[in-house]
């Protein structure tokens, strides 16, 4: 058992869909289907996409296709792993993912490849 962790879960959201809005949105909705354990798993569950979707609508933009989303997505991410305890890697090809990875491991934080891996928490 450990203390409750928010945990980054990282994957492809735009890689392989030549930004096609409805393999976007899939791509989201699995990222999304790992929230449900972690949060059963005592954890707070973070998708970055969370988070850069709002904040692009508020810039102006209408979608991660927007050229503002280069200044937006990964920088999101990379400010929310300061706050990070664990990141859930999901599988598929993604430069954001990985890039998400190689800063936590830069920062002592673990990283999982299936939920199985996550410990539960006592709280």
């Amino acid at each position: 058992m450990t203390s409750p962790m928010l945990i980054l879960i990282a994957g492809p959201y735009r890689s392989g869909t030549g930004d096609d809005p409805e393999l976007m949105a899939r791509n989201l909705a699995r990222l999304e289907e790992a929230a449900w354990p972690i949060f059963r798993s005592g954890h707070v569950p973070m998708i970055g996409e969370w988070v850069a979707l709002p904040v692009l609508r508020g810039a102006g933009a209408t979608d991660a296709r927007d050229p503002l989303a280069e200044q937006v997505l990964y920088p999101t991410a990379q400010r929310l792993l300061r706050h990070c305890d664990a990141v859930l890697r999901l599988p598929g090809e993604s430069t954001g993912a990985d890039q998400d990875v190689a800063i936590a491991r830069e920062r002592g934080i673990p990283v999982y490849h299936g939920v199985e891996e996550i410990p539960h928490s006592a709280g």
